[in-house]
């Protein structure tokens, strides 16, 4: 009873915060009540604490089959995502500059079905992380791998509430792209023989700021010549890319720019003056001689 009142009351709040929520979702798999989002976050940023310091002393897993299983069924996800959102939104006539919430008819509950899936992806994506956990790649446990992860699943609970198709679709479109390429490339890297061909990561990166940087323009273009869309919705949005931008070109200069820099020291030519390994110095000083002079 206590939990019941204490769901209440919080969606109550989101409701008096954000108004009333879209009725054609209503009913929907996790979308009547925020805690369920909330709690599947808690468990999420907890299993990574105390996966690390259950891992703290244990050897790494290998997990190869369960990484090539689970890259490719979030391959298909995201190639069945960007399809129906292709389709849903070549049927409804979708304006690419701006698009409101009902003038679609049945193509926007189709498009809001497929959203479903968007926002569903997100919890099932936890899993990235904890198969770093367990294969002790801390390095790969980033604030903005945590920050992403968190962050996408409560506000795409958000969206799926009060804004589940129109403008909503253009961002999902992209990542559902990039998502085909991006867990083809992690399915791939875990089989060793293919290791070779794999060249392009960087350029996924890439990808991805310009996925965000296209979607910021998108959503400011519905500002530019609104249609009805919600404008506080499209300032968020805009906001939240932003950082990800920000935070994403961090890591690309740190993960990339600062390679060449690496190389250089490592590729340094030896001095003549070094012999296996010593300077020519050590040689005159090792037997108490330096400039031919005895070493007082």
């Amino acid at each position: 009873e206590h939990l019941k009142a204490f769901d209440r009351e919080v969606n109550a709040f989101v409701d008096y915060m954000f108004g009333p929520r879209d009725t054609r979702v209503r009913g929907w798999f996790l979308l009547d009540s925020y805690l369920p989002t909330f709690f599947l976050t808690g468990a999420y940023l907890l299993c990574i604490w105390l996966g690390n310091k259950f891992m703290r002393n244990r050897p790494p897993f290998s997990l190869r089959a369960h990484l090539i299983v689970y890259n490719l069924g979030i391959t298909l996800l995201s190639l069945y995502m960007l399809t129906e959102l292709i389709l849903a939104t070549w049927e409804g006539g979708y304006n690419l500059q701006c698009q409101n919430l009902h003038s679609a008819g049945e193509a926007d509950l189709r498009v809001a079905k497929v959203l479903w899936w968007y926002y569903f992806s997100k919890v099932i994506e936890f899993m990235d992380t904890i198969f770093f956990v367990l294969r002790k790649k801390s390095s790969q446990i980033t604030f903005l791998h945590v920050y992403h992860h968190a962050t996408m699943f409560n506000i795409w609970w958000c969206v799926l509430n009060w804004i589940p198709c129109g403008q909503s679709f253009f961002g999902p479109t992209l990542n559902s792209f990039i998502h085909v390429l991006m867990y083809s490339y992690y399915g791939l890297s875990v089989i060793p023989s293919m290791r070779k061909y794999l060249w392009w990561k960087k350029y996924l990166t890439q990808a991805q700021l310009v996925q965000f940087l296209l979607t910021i323009a998108h959503t400011l273009s519905a500002a530019v010549k609104p249609c009805g869309f919600p404008f506080g919705c499209l300032m968020f949005q805009s906001s939240y890319m932003a950082t990800l931008v920000l935070l994403f070109i961090n890591f690309y200069i740190k993960t990339y720019r600062k390679a060449p820099e690496r190389t250089a020291v490592k590729e340094t030519p030896v001095s003549p003056g070094i012999r296996n390994g010593f300077h020519k110095d050590y040689f005159a000083a090792a037997n108490g001689f330096l400039n031919d002079k005895k070493v007082q």
